[in-house]
């Protein structure tokens, strides 16, 4: 089982603003609610970089109209190299300053570098380790629980690893499966908390509070 090592990160003292990079694949509602929260004052950050998994999706036009320098991961390497799709994805991340790297529905993995470890958070509309790992984003997720026939689903913020949904766990929100979901209206319930979790994990980790103990991530209390 992989897990993260500490790398760089997370930081041991407060950084204010935080700067981010956002990786994207689809329609860039998480980015867009990180941009909201930023610009409502409620996360002290900003986004230096966003980089897309493949070209002509949604996000790559939310983020051109945010004024956000966006870079294209080369696709042409995703499957045949790994080391060198990864380079085409924190190269540009690396040349921003970004502080920490955010997977924000990323569905590409990545072989994260040694001076990123510890610098990156990915949220999974689960709550894992149940209906994660290769083949389990989107929807696919919650008809997977809905199917199981379990009774609350949620989300997890965790720190990413070089293996699908692995690293140690930040936080996660739990939410109802209700008598008449489908996995549509599972979805939007478990969206709203993801809205909530990574901005909350984000200003964890601005604020210096988090650790990585093996497998645990150490919450500490507010300055």
């Amino acid at each position: 089982m992989a897990v993260v090592g500490i790398g760089s990160g997370p930081p041991r003292e407060p950084i204010s603003p935080i700067k981010l990079a956002v990786c994207v694949s689809g329609g860039g509602t998480t980015l867009r609610n990180l941009l909201d929260r930023v610009e409502a004052g409620a996360l002290d950050a900003r986004v230096v970089q966003v980089v897309a998994s493949r070209p002509g999706i949604a996000a790559i036009e939310k983020a051109e109209r945010a004024g956000l320098p966006v870079a294209v991961a080369d696709v042409s390497k995703r499957k045949a190299d790994v080391a060198a799709f990864s380079a085409s994805v924190f190269d540009p991340i690396r040349a921003s300053g970004a502080d920490l790297v955010l997977l924000a529905g990323f569905l590409a993995l990545v072989k994260i570098p040694e001076d990123f470890r510890g610098r990156v958070i990915n949220i999974h509309p689960g709550l894992i380790p149940s209906f994660c790992g290769r083949g389990f984003y989107g929807e696919r997720v919650h008809q997977a629980a809905l199917d199981y026939g379990v009774k609350v689903s949620g989300c997890t913020v965790h720190f990413a690893s070089d293996e699908y949904d692995e690293g140690p766990i930040i936080l996660q929100k739990v939410v109802p499966i209700l008598e008449d979901d489908d996995a549509h209206a599972l979805a939007a319930r478990v969206f709203a908390a993801e809205c909530e979790a990574l901005p909350e994990a984000v200003a964890l980790y601005a604020a210096g509070r988090l650790s990585i103990e093996g497998r645990r991530v150490r919450i500490a209390p507010p300055r």
